[in-house]
């Protein structure tokens, strides 16, 4: 078992301190004026109510599709979890990555530890967590470069036609690391052993079990039906959080600018999938208001619509997630006591 480094947590601690004070100020830096921060706070306080649920209800069925995507993946590779507590691990899984320092990696080891307590293998669950993030940025992909090619058909300029290409290379490469999957892994375990020879670690028995491991993936097998589907359940997560934002402008009665809501949407996710800023706190939002209004929204109409989403997306997500990191934690313990094994710490 691995030991903390001392002073390790209390650097991640200030490290995410730090990055949560960052988001602020930029938020308060693009749009400092109180009169605008006002103005959106009341844009929010007279929502429409019809419309938040709406924008929870998308909320709900993205999360719900990514459960579906862990199934679908998960049977690909010969293992069979039910789709309810794959839902209950996606809200666990949102809040986690959302508020935990140390991403991505602390969400996939929950999500890895709980493939194998759900009776997965070690390959299972590996190739299943290593399929999801290369389909998900796929499908990130494939939205940010149809926003792009939107946003042109908009302008009158040819000035994004290098951000369009620069999209297309990136999904090309996304395609074929998910295609060519086994010459990734084949990487990744001579990385292992390069690691082993200069540093000594993993030794012993965990570094044969992560061989193994690694040489178990690679045999897993995955059509190009199957690659097809997967990265359109990954598109279709990310297009019902989209369908989130839509509704959050509905919500605060805010205009929506249509040449340029999809290429804002994909540009703030990206910004703030960076593991600087936690949940790109103030960044998602400063990111999303400005390419609005650079698309013709208004500051406060796009703010508003900005915060709303952020309130469903993301502090919302986060309160329901870790209620359902504390039932699975109760519901492993129980598990334990029933089967008389030791309750996990």
């Amino acid at each position: 078992m691995a030991v903390a480094r001392p002073g390790h947590g209390l650097k991640e601690a200030a490290r995410y301190l730090i990055g949560i004070a960052l988001g602020v100020l930029v938020l308060l830096l693009l749009f400092g004026k109180r009169g605008d921060l006002l103005a959106a706070w009341r844009q929010l306080v007279n929502a429409n109510p019809g419309w938040v649920l709406a924008a929870i209800a998308a909320e709900g069925m993205s999360l719900l599709t990514y459960a579906l995507l862990q199934r679908y993946v998960l049977r690909l590779s010969g293992a069979r979890i039910p789709l309810g507590p794959l839902f209950m691990l996606a809200l666990a899984n949102d809040a986690i990555a959302n508020t935990v320092p140390g991403e991505p990696a602390v969400s996939s080891a929950y999500r890895y530890r709980h493939y194998r307590r759900r009776g997965a293998s070690g390959a299972s669950a590996g190739w299943t967590i290593f399929t999801i993030i290369i389909a998900q940025a796929i499908g990130m992909s494939l939205l940010l470069l149809l926003g792009v090619v939107v946003a042109l058909t908009g302008s009158a300029s040819g000035r994004n036609a290098t951000a369009a290409l620069i999209g297309l290379v990136i999904v090309s490469c996304a395609v074929a690391v998910l295609a060519r999957r086994d010459l990734v892994i084949r990487l990744v375990t001579k990385l292992v052993r390069l690691v082993q020879r200069v540093t000594g670690y993993p030794r012993g028995r965990v570094g044969a079990r992560i061989e193994a491991t690694l040489a178990r993936m690679r045999e897993i097998p995955l059509s190009a039906r199957s690659t097809v589907l997967v990265v359109a359940i990954a598109v279709a997560v990310w297009c019902c959080d989209f369908l989130c934002l839509i509704c959050s402008f509905n919500a605060v009665h805010a205009p929506i600018p249509w040449y340029g809501v999809l290429l804002a949407y994909g540009v703030a996710q990206v910004v703030g999938s960076f593991p600087i800023i936690p949940g790109g706190i103030g960044v998602v939002e400063g990111s999303l208001a400005v390419i609005l209004v650079a698309y013709g929204a208004d500051r406060v109409p796009a703010l508003s619509a900005a915060l709303a989403f952020r309130m469903v997306n993301f502090w919302l997500a986060i309160a329901v997630g870790w209620l359902s990191v504390g039932l699975i934690a109760h519901q492993v313990r129980r598990r334990a006591r029933r089967e008389g094994r030791p309750e996990p710490g």
